[in-house]
């Protein structure tokens, strides 16, 4: 019976390496036939793009897969969907692929999880590769990987002013300043303050958001005109501006179009129309010459959200870790340090990315596990996450990942308000994202990074 599972592992082997070698390139032959423009680091892109075709890595990460006819037979087509499914969940590759062929600039996430599957050399997984032989990279395609990561990562994420042995890090510090138009700055500060945006003129967009407080309003979930309970937690907006898109979802695409969202929502600010709050705009004649001045074509929806983005472009906070970030090797202290470094081995750095440490990718809560199931409260529709506006079941539980600057500052946690201790957050998220238990002196290491992002 042994020697008879053997050979038939043995058959499935062989035509798992034939299946392979005979789909080079099957995510998408149009890839491979494309001409490619002779910019140098599109010419790169076309290099590294063949390399993860031929390593297979679009198998189990691409939703353009099409699985050989070997994946039907019995015990194959279990492993194939066990596999397709997993890879998804963790990282779909097919943005990174149209990047690769156009040229464009690679999300950061996307960057920093290929870099550290090359690095720890976890990917494709042993039983995948038992079966897939040519799959797997060599020493040579790690370093071409992972120099083409950092000629990404330098070209169009590197904060001007880092150090230059962190040119390559995963995070980068804070700019010094986004450029601005002080007479809109000034205005979207008053416009953000005012509780005349809401219908009773008791809410303001420093309710939910207060400047003193992290930029939130330390409740679970917020409360908006007549105590309404609002259904998901407030994220921070301090450097707000840094995220690829706003709200937990992502429904807004940036600063203005998030602002234009609370006012006329029924259960936050709850006015019924624009024309409703600029028609108690008009009777203050200050704020209205200062806002003609600003503004010829006078108030409107677009105009106020407008100024009101402008101001929070000023809200970022710059920390000890930027200061350590642009060469300050006295920010940090030695436990701070190692809590970086475990940051980063915990694969924390692959979805806290960027100068916002957070805000550039969807990731799904609960790849180790079932978050939502060992949750004491029950499923509500904001626990869709990004499916909610993608309406695409892939997006099944997927959350813009939030910032962690000020974290500190920022409890309760996680989308839903759930918990309002950082290490108890840290152990949730080393848990249900990472699959680990971590010892208490990790978790201590770890608080001290997250409180060093504490900023000004």
């Amino acid at each position: 019976m042994i020697r008879k599972l053997l050979i038939a592992f043995g058959s499935l082997a062989v035509l798992g390496y034939l299946g392979l070698s005979g789909y080079a390139y099957f995510h998408d032959t149009s890839y491979a036939e494309r001409s490619i423009p002779q910019a140098s680091n599109v010419v790169e892109g076309g290099q590294i793009r063949r390399l993860l075709d031929e390593k297979a890595c679009y198998y189990c990460h691409s939703r353009q897969t099409v699985l050989p006819a070997y994946a039907r037979l019995p015990g194959m087509s279990q492993l194939s969907r066990y596999d397709v499914e997993r890879g998804l969940k963790n990282f779909q590759i097919d943005a990174l692929f149209d990047n690769l062929r156009d040229g464009t600039p690679p999300a950061e996430a996307d960057l920093a999880k290929l870099e550290f599957v090359a690095s720890d050399g976890s990917m494709p997984p042993r039983l995948f590769r038992s079966v897939h032989w040519s799959t797997g990279l060599s020493d040579s395609d790690r370093r071409m990987l992972l120099d083409w990561i950092a000629s990404q990562r330098k070209a169009y994420y590197a904060t001007p002013g880092v150090a230059p042995e962190f040119s390559n890090e995963p995070v980068q510090p804070l700019p010094k300043s986004i450029p601005v138009d002080a007479r809109k700055v000034s205005l979207g500060r008053e416009l953000f303050h005012d509780p005349r945006l809401s219908a009773d003129n008791t809410i303001s967009c420093a309710s939910c958001h207060a400047l003193s407080k992290g930029g939130v309003d330390g409740r679970k979930t917020s409360l908006g005109v007549g105590g309404q309970v609002g259904p998901i937690n407030a994220p921070t907006v301090f450097n707000a501006v840094l995220n690829r898109a706003q709200f937990w979802d992502g429904r807004a695409d940036g600063l203005q179009a998030q602002a234009g969202g609370p006012p006329l929502n029924p259960i936050e600010m709850a006015s019924t129309s624009w024309q409703q709050i600029i028609d108690k705009l008009n009777q203050d004649p200050s704020l209205t010459r200062q806002f003609e001045g600003v503004y010829p074509d006078g108030y409107s929806g677009k105009n106020i959200t407008n100024a009101i983005a402008e101001f929070e472009k000023t809200l970022l906070t710059p920390s000890r870790f930027d200061a350590y970030l642009r060469g300050d090797k006295t920010a940090l202290s030695a436990e701070e340090l190692h809590g970086y470094q475990l940051f980063k081995a915990n694969r924390c750095a692959t979805c806290h990315v960027g100068k916002n440490l957070g805000g550039q990718s969807f990731e799904r809560l609960g790849l180790h596990g079932d978050y939502f199931a060992d949750r004491d409260t029950p499923m509500t529709t904001v626990d869709n996450g990004r499916e909610n506006v993608s309406h695409d079941a892939q997006d099944f539980h997927r959350f813009k990942t939030p910032t962690l600057r000020n974290i500190a500052l920022t409890a309760p946690y996680l989308h839903d308000g759930s918990v309002t201790d950082l290490s108890q957050a840290v152990r949730i998220m080393l848990k249900y994202q990472v699959g680990k238990d971590a010892s208490d002196d990790d978790v201590k290491a770890l608080v001290a990074f997250l409180n060093s992002l504490t900023g000004k």
